[in-house]
């Protein structure tokens, strides 16, 4: 019998993955300053289609320049952006995987000395000012038009970015006190990710692949908030799936300490939408965790940086883990990153590279 993570996973629109094991969108800064996709980017990502990634994510892309977030983030927001975004989607295609595109805007996280522009959020704090319900309207509409981007680029799918408190995220978080039906109650705070989803799915229609990406706790996000509202949009009926991202697979929940996490959304209603879980799945050992659990597929992130080839790896040993660390600057550009990739992991994440 196959094992699970190498069985196809047939989505509700038919879709199908030929194995359980996905990319995980990963920042890598490698993007040009207009935020148009360089050579090293769309290279490091078409070595993990080839590699046996069932599914290549992009890193977030911002749907507005002010929502830019870090130095060489890929954008989805402009006419400028449709060669790129149409060159990897081609490459990815022909590297045999399927293709999303992660849809993202920075709110207080954003970085003006990048984007030129001044930081908006759900309400005025850490330097930000609150957006008007105008304002909120036409960010819903600009992630729709950027899916569309998407979609005409040739890419199979979309990741609405609702997790790691960006924008999204500040207005699901219970700090959204707006006064307006964007903020206040559970209902109100939920509707921008509610409509960008619908909406998304009206625009794209039937056959376009729709996920999207939510935290589980933290940023003012309580558990069982997470889990209803997961519920909700699982069961909602137009998401081919739902990305925890679990920081830890086998951590416990932070408001219990007891248990784990991941176990707090395996036995959620789903619909016909598929679950999928990220969080320090190193090893095949890990991967097998995860989906005895109840996950439907894993996103994969550090193993998919040192590995290009990490479900080929898998496949082909059963006890496969992914390297330990620090590794050479060296390893990691024969696994296809470029050089602002490696600077990156070399001085935001100590420890990764040797030196």
């Amino acid at each position: 019998m196959t094992e699970t993570a190498f069985q196809p996973l047939t989505l509700r629109n038919g879709v199908t993955w030929e194995n359980r094991i996905t990319l995980a969108p990963l920042t890598n800064r490698q993007s040009h300053e207009d935020g148009v996709l360089s050579d090293d980017e769309i290279r490091w990502l078409e070595a993990r289609g080839e590699g046996g990634f069932s599914m290549v994510m992009t890193a977030a892309a911002y749907v507005q320049r002010d929502g830019q977030s870090f130095e060489g983030q890929l954008g989805a927001a402009t006419d400028l952006h449709d060669a790129g975004l149409a060159e990897l989607a081609a490459r990815l295609k022909a590297s045999g995987t399927q293709s999303a595109l992660q849809l993202q805007h920075g709110g207080n996280r954003s970085r003006p000395e990048l984007s030129g522009l001044p930081m908006i959020s759900a309400v005025e704090g850490r330097g930000a000012r609150d957006m008007s319900g105008a304002e909120v309207e036409a960010l819903r509409d600009t992630f729709i038009a950027s899916a569309l981007r998407a979609q005409k680029a040739g890419f199979d799918g979309v990741e609405v970015h609702g997790a790691h408190g960006y924008l999204l995220t500040q207005f699901l978080s219970d700090q959204n006190t707006r006064s307006d039906i964007w903020g206040g109650s559970y209902d109100n705070r939920t509707r921008l990710v509610r409509e960008i989803v619908s909406g998304i799915r009206k625009a794209c229609g039937a056959d376009f692949t729709l996920g999207l990406r939510l935290s589980p706790e933290r940023y003012g996000i309580a558990l069982e908030e997470a889990q209803r509202f997961a519920t909700e949009m699982m069961t909602g009926g137009d998401l081919e799936y739902l990305d925890v991202s679990l920081w830890d697979y086998a951590k416990a929940p932070e408001d219990t300490g007891t248990g784990r996490l991941l176990d707090a959304f395996m036995d959620l209603p789903r619909g016909t939408c598929a679950l999928g879980v990220a969080g320090k799945i190193y090893a095949a050992a890990d991967v097998r965790a995860c989906l005895s659990a109840g996950a439907d597929f894993v996103l994969i992130g550090r193993g998919g940086i040192l590995h290009a080839d990490f479900p080929q790896a898998m496949a082909a040993d059963a006890g496969f883990r992914a390297r330990d660390l620090p590794v050479t600057a060296e390893y990691l550009r024969s696994q296809a990153l470029g050089e602002r990739f490696v600077s990156y992991m070399a001085t935001v994440w100590p420890g990764f590279v040797e030196g």
